[in-house]
């Protein structure tokens, strides 16, 4: 018989499912980060999986391990200086004449609709140890970003 008429099932032609992605680097966070890593997972843990399906319960094995990860790996970093933009920073900065609001945070708890970016943005990282007053390149544009302003991060 021909492979090509063969079946053994409908598993081997759907998608494989995968691991969630890690982010590259270290997992630095903010007293903030942490916090919300806990609760996220202890969250995940405290899910009731009985009556849940085969798909659901794998999928939320592969939300829990991602987790799990991130709070063995995370690093908790300590309170910035505010001297110069630096990770827990609240950074004001003018780029095209406008002036925008960001701190630089951990990877998971970025957001940037709430005015939170990752350290390893590619903004991020062109503002990093820079002070007010001074301008640095950004997007390949000389002097591209004033900074206008450093404070510490709020802790929620």
């Amino acid at each position: 018989m021909s492979v090509a008429f063969r079946r053994e099932g409908d598993d081997e032609h759907m998608e494989p499912k995968f691991e969630l992605p890690i982010p590259a680097g270290p997992n630095w966070v903010t007293a903030r980060g942490l916090r919300l890593t806990r609760e996220k997972v202890g969250a995940l843990e405290a899910v009731d999986l009985s009556g849940m399906t085969e798909e659901d319960l794998k999928k939320h094995s592969r939300v829990l391990r991602y987790w799990r990860t991130r709070l063995a790996t995370a690093e908790l970093r300590p309170v910035a200086a505010g001297d110069v933009v630096a990770f827990g920073c609240r950074v004001t900065y003018r780029l095209n004449g406008r002036d925008k609001t960001v701190g630089l945070v951990g990877d998971d708890e970025a957001d940037p609709a709430d005015g939170r970016i990752s350290f390893s943005a590619p903004l991020a990282r062109a503002m990093m140890d820079a002070a007010v007053g001074e301008t640095v390149d950004f997007a390949g544009k000389p002097d591209a970003v004033e900074i206008v302003a450093i404070t510490l991060i709020d802790e929620e």
